[in-house]
C-alpha cells in the first residue's frame, strides 16, 4: 500500500504535462508575433504598453525557452521563433546603446526583411520535418 502511493507521487499528472508541453511550444510564437506588432507600432508612433509587458522578454527568459526546446527535443522550426526574438532584441539593443545610424524607415525595413527571412526558415523547416516524418511512415509501412 505505501508503495502505491509513493508510485502515485512519483508519476506526473499527465494533463499537466500536456498543457505545460503545448504551452511551451506555443510561448515562443506568441514571443514572436508580439515582436512583430510592436515593431509595426512602433513605426507609426503608436505606444503599446501592454504589448511590451505581455511580449517584452529579456535574456534570463530566452535562456530557459532555449534550454526547455533542447530538454524536451523540440523541432527546429520552434527554435527559429526564439532566434527571431533573439535577432530582434539585439539589434534593438544595439540601436538603443550605440545608435545605428539609418532613419527610420530603414530600420523598418530592415526589422521587415529579418521577419520575411525567419517566416521562410519556419515554413521551410516545417515543411522538411512533415515531409520528413512522411517518408518515415511511408519506409515503415512498406
Amino acid at each position: 500500500m505505501e508503495t502505491d502511493m509513493i508510485v502515485a507521487e512519483r508519476s506526473p499528472n499527465r494533463r499537466l504535462y500536456k498543457i505545460t508541453l503545448e504551452a511551451l511550444k506555443i510561448i515562443p510564437m506568441l514571443l514572436a508575433f508580439c515582436d512583430v506588432l510592436n515593431t509595426f507600432f512602433s513605426f507609426y508612433g503608436i505606444r503599446c504598453d501592454v504589448l511590451s509587458m505581455f511580449g517584452g522578454v529579456s535574456l534570463l527568459p530566452l535562456i530557459f525557452l532555449y534550454l526547455v526546446s533542447y530538454v524536451f527535443r523540440f523541432c527546429i522550426y520552434h527554435r527559429m521563433f526564439l532566434h527571431y526574438v533573439l535577432v530582434t532584441n539585439i539589434i534593438t539593443t544595439i540601436d538603443f546603446y550605440i545608435g545605428i545610424p539609418v532613419s527610420n524607415e530603414m530600420m523598418f525595413g530592415i526589422f521587415l526583411f529579418i521577419t520575411g527571412v525567419f517566416l521562410f526558415l519556419v515554413l521551410y523547416f516545417y515543411r522538411r520535418e512533415k515531409c520528413c516524418r512522411r517518408l518515415r511512415n511511408i519506409c515503415l509501412t512498406s
